[in-house]
């Protein structure tokens, strides 16, 4: 798929080259606006909403000259980028505001790359954020899992620890940002008492490292009966771990599974290419069939359609990226554990698979990310080969909308799960313990057997919109296109 893309992204920049009049002009843009000139360029070419911002339109400016007048109007790259998004979260921020929520500009594509790829300076407690109350100001933390081998793995933080505090300043959304982000801090802990948060002063002090993050957290096969239930927990659609994934697809095959619990509870998304194969390892008897079908911009998609239609599909496949087979399960019904922040290429798993087989989703409704984006570098085709050596800044803009196979792609608001379950921050319970409440759920529902727990009333807080840089990039789901290299 990746070859395949190559071709007709090249195609398309050398196109609309000759479609953009004067205003492609390069050899006119001064200098100090020449980001500037590469955010507008890109965002006319690619950005899914480009029919919907008038700076945005083929015809807006009449030549390079009007142009380079509009970008000087805006010193900062970043306000300019801000500016040309279709209601951006950043000017839109009150709940159902903004349109687009998730595009991103970054000063050096080096970061962005790493992030993209599951590799970024950590310390190994990955968590959540939520509001306390109603006012949503002060701010609470809940670590969801711990990384073998980082910092807070060595120190011994644990899954479901609560912090309320970091080097003893109380988080609050004005301040979580800039206290999270230093490279050592102190984490300030907390009891969870029936929804109430009460500083025990506990800490520990976590130092960040440069950390590749394999995705495949867990894998356990549970036996009940004659049930053999494979359980995986998959926590990012990183393409440079698909060996990875297809081994641990393998084992569970190799073990006789008969059913799975794929938890994605914690997965923000990915690389589409990469969703695509992990619904093929779950199935594999639909090999060639559409998983999903994309929507780029008006111009695009016709481009698209004119030149070859099925360069909007996503097929399911019986290889990786790497030309490695599939070991696929062949299931025709599959429990997959969510909460709402099981994003984008999640999602998508979950959509793509719907119409094939019987998905039975357990936990919280999700994020609802139903766009991908691409990357675009400073150069005359928008690939990192050719790209400035004047600056680093390369854009993540949101390029597609993606539906299932009978065109479904209306989740905005999230996908709905078939059996709620909250995770209860008083008993997160322990990964692949099939006592842990969601994987026991998901074990009663397959078994019929054994007592449901009585749904005692959980306390629901409001998770904070995240809208750091890395936390939007580690929502994307994007089309690992490449581009032309």
């Amino acid at each position: 798929m990746k070859k395949h893309y190559s071709k007709i992204i090249a195609l398309i920049a050398i196109t609309l080259l000759f479609l953009g009049c004067e205003t492609q002009d390069d050899n006119k843009v001064p200098a100090d606006i020449g980001i500037n000139n590469f955010i507008w360029k890109g965002l006319n070419q690619y950005y899914f909403w480009q029919q919907d911002v008038a700076n945005l339109a083929d015809d807006r400016f009449a030549n390079q000259i009007e142009l380079n007048s509009f970008l000087y109007r805006y010193p900062e790259p970043q306000t300019l980028f801000q500016q040309l998004l279709n209601r951006p979260v950043s000017l839109f921020p009150n709940p159902g505001e903004a349109t687009d929520r998730f595009s991103v500009i970054y000063s050096d594509y080096r970061q962005l790359e790493a992030i993209l790829s599951g590799t970024v300076k950590n310390n190994g407690a990955d968590f959540a954020l939520f509001y306390k109350d109603a006012s949503q100001t002060s701010v609470f933390g809940v670590v969801r899992y711990v990384l073998p081998n980082s910092d807070a793995a060595l120190k011994n933080v644990q899954r479901g620890a609560i912090f309320y505090a970091i080097d003893g300043q109380p988080l609050t959304k004005e301040n979580y940002n800039s206290l999270l982000s230093n490279d050592t801090y102190t984490m300030n802990f907390a009891d969870y008492n029936n929804g109430n948060i009460s500083p025990n002063g506990q800490s520990v002090s976590l130092t960040k490292s440069v950390i590749s993050e394999n995705p495949v957290y867990f894998t356990s096969v549970i036996n009940s009966g004659p049930h053999r239930i494979g359980y995986l927990m998959y926590n990012g659609f990183y393409p440079d771990y698909e060996s990875q994934l297809n081994a641990a697809f393998s084992n569970l095959r190799a073990q006789g599974i008969t059913e799975l619990v794929l938890d994605l509870r914690y997965n923000s998304g990915g690389s589409v290419a990469t969703a695509t194969r992990l619904a093929s390892m779950i199935t594999g008897q639909f090999t060639n069939q559409v998983f999903a079908k994309e929507q780029w911009n008006d111009k695009l998609q016709d481009y698209f359609n004119t030149i070859s239609p099925t360069s909007l599909l996503n097929l399911f496949t019986n290889t990786i990226g790497n030309g490695e087979a599939i070991s696929s399960l062949n299931l025709s019904k599959v429990y997959i554990l969510t909460t709402k922040r099981s994003a984008s290429a999640s999602e998508l798993v979950i959509n793509g698979l719907k119409p094939y087989i019987n998905v039975v989703q357990i936990g919280d409704v999700t994020a609802g990310k139903n766009v991908g984006s691409i990357t675009l570098y400073d150069s005359p085709s928008f690939t990192k080969t050719g790209s400035s050596t004047k600056h680093r800044y390369a854009m993540q803009p949101i390029v597609l909308r993606i539906a299932n196979k009978v065109g479904f792609s209306d989740y905005v608001n999230g996908l709905q799960p078939n059996i709620e379950l909250l995770e209860d921050f008083g008993n997160m319970g322990i990964i692949g313990n099939p006592d842990e409440p969601l994987l026991n759920r998901a074990i009663i529902a397959i078994t019929g057997s054994g007592r449901i727990p009585p749904q005692k009333r959980i306390r629901k807080f409001e998770p904070m919109s995240e809208n750091t840089l890395m936390t939007q990039l580690k929502s994307e789901m994007y089309v690992d296109v490449k581009l032309q290299e």
